[in-house]
Formats: C-alpha cells, structure tokens, sequence
C-alpha cells in the first residue's frame, strides 16, 4: 500500500494539463494502486494523477456506499464524448480543497471513452453522482477546479483559508 499526499491549492499543478499515457505498463498500474489507496485513506470517491503531482491523463473512482462491496474504476486517457441536456446538480468537495463544498451543475448524463487498466478502449454511459464525480475528475486532468465555478473574490478566499491552515500544521480539524 504507498499512500500519497494530496496536493491541495494554491499549488500550480492544479492547473497543469495532464499528458496522455502511452501504454499501460506495471508503471501505469502501480500509480492506479497508489491512486485507489490513497483516495481510500482520504475518504474520497475519486482522485486524478494530478492531485499527487503525477501529470498523466488516469483517474479513479469508487461510488460505492460504506453498505455496498468496493467498485473501484480505473480510467486512462478519458475523453467525454456526448453530455445530456438535462442537468442536475450536487454539492462536490474536493481532496484538493479540503473543506469546501460547492454546489455545481452538471449535465446529468455523459459518455466516456477510455482505456482500462488492462489497456482495453471502453466506452462507459454514466448518470447521477458517477456521472458527476467522472466529469469532476476530468476537469482535474484539464487544470480546472470546482472553485472556478465561483466568483474571484469566494475563490480567493477559500484559498486564503486553505493556504493559512497549511501554516498551521498543529490546528485539529474535525
């Protein structure tokens, strides 16, 4: 089991496009472990590369309930393909932005194309919280975050927050 550190804002590699992956090697396939493992430990239901400072196009998800049995999915090189019209909306956090929820719409349904941990092309319809935590963590692969969804004085704020709580290591959140 490596557990990572997750990287939170203000750090610039939250922007940063994250590359494709070439081919899914032992390589590849560790850092998906890495990524499942430390999503796990930190009580999140996806984690993209980018958000342990590894710039490659793979994120994971489980949004599976604590009731249901584990169902981790691995996607490599993941290109949205078609969203619906309808919308609907949640309240995302983020591992990159402890503490902060934010309601956000979405579209409701999307496509994705992708290549699993066994290097096979897929192509995988999702709705409701999967479909939303997939088009989050996509967004994490482009450089984007929830936060830009608000207004520059909100987003400036919440990092100040987060940044100023970086500072103070011995602070007890819970």
């Amino acid at each position: 089991m490596s557990i990572k550190p997750v990287i939170t804002v203000p750090d610039e590699i939250l922007r940063k496009k994250s590359a494709s992956i070439e081919n899914v090697d032992d390589n590849v396939k560790k850092l998906a472990k890495d990524l499942l493992d430390t999503m796990y430990k930190s009580n999140g239901i996806g984690l993209a590369a980018v958000q342990i400072g590894i710039l490659k196009r793979i994120l994971v998800i489980d949004v599976s309930t604590k009731d249901e049995k584990k169902n981790p999915l691995c996607f490599i090189n993941p290109k949205i393909k078609n969203f619906s019209d309808e919308k609907s909306v949640y309240e995302e956090g983020c591992l990159s932005i402890p503490d902060t929820f934010i309601e956000i719409e979405r579209p409701k349904i999307c496509e994705v194309e992708y290549i699993d941990i066994n290097g096979k092309l897929k192509n995988i319809e999702c709705d409701g919280l999967l479909s939303t935590c997939l088009q989050h963590e996509i967004n994490h692969l482009d450089g984007k975050l929830i936060i830009d969804n608000l207004t520059k004085l909100k987003r400036d704020i919440i990092i100040k927050k987060i940044s100023k709580n970086k500072k103070n290591p011995n602070r007890v959140i819970v």
